[in-house]
């Protein structure tokens, strides 16, 4: 069960990645964490990534494709594994599908979440977590502590809120999703592999959803 989750930043993507890590067992691979990964086991393709980083550079899709293809081939990635947030651009998904047949693989299905503008930003604006667990709230909706202030899953008492969750940073946000990854829509659908989801939906709904998508591969 190989797994691309796709859709702009705040629609429910990685709350339904922890959801099919818990029932289904694989991993949810993250760029960001498999590139530190690399640089601190000092693999080769992590000593030219941290030379790329040391250097004040980006790290170019040649060394994050080459991350990718090391970490999938780890033990727990046998079964499968889901990319949330990767790959961003048409280039970067070329260079996925090359990746994979290259090993003698392809993806079973790429999820879309699809969620309104307006909702979007009301959803990031409103947003806090707790800071020492991580569990995130909301200031609207269902979505407080069951005890104002007390963290639902380890008592804390301590909060925090990303400086960027701001409707203006949220809607910059939007602009480069749309212009750099919403085209990958169209390429998996041509491809075969797109499902989507109403991300809109009550996030039970969302899981089950997406749990009658898996239930078919």
């Amino acid at each position: 069960m190989r797994l691309i989750l796709l859709g702009p930043p705040g629609a429910g993507k990685g709350t339904q990645a922890q959801r099919i890590v818990e029932k289904h067992g694989i991993p949810q691979l993250s760029t960001g964490d498999m590139l530190r990964a690399a640089v601190n086991a000092g693999t080769d393709v992590g000593k030219r990534a941290k030379a790329v980083m040391d250097a004040g550079k980006l790290v170019s899709d040649e060394i994050v494709i080459a991350i990718v293809s090391e970490r999938i081939d780890q033990p727990d990635c046998a079964n499968g594994f889901i990319l949330d947030g990767f790959p961003r651009t048409l280039v970067q998904a070329d260079a996925t599908e090359a990746m994979l047949k290259a090993k003698g693989l392809g993806l079973s299905v790429v999820i879309e979440f699809r969620v309104d503008d307006d909702e979007l930003i009301r959803r990031v604006a409103g947003r806090y977590s707790c800071a020492q667990c991580g569990s995130v709230y909301h200031d609207a909706d269902k979505a407080h502590p069951a005890v104002e202030g007390v963290c639902d899953k380890c008592g804390s008492t301590h909060f925090k809120r990303r400086p960027d969750d701001t409707p203006e940073t949220m809607t910059a946000r939007l602009q480069v999703y749309y212009k750099e990854t919403s085209p990958l829509i169209g390429y998996y659908h041509a491809k075969g592999k797109l499902k989507s989801v109403d991300g809109m939906a009550e996030i039970d709904q969302v899981t089950a959803e997406v749990e009658s998508i898996l239930s078919k591969l």
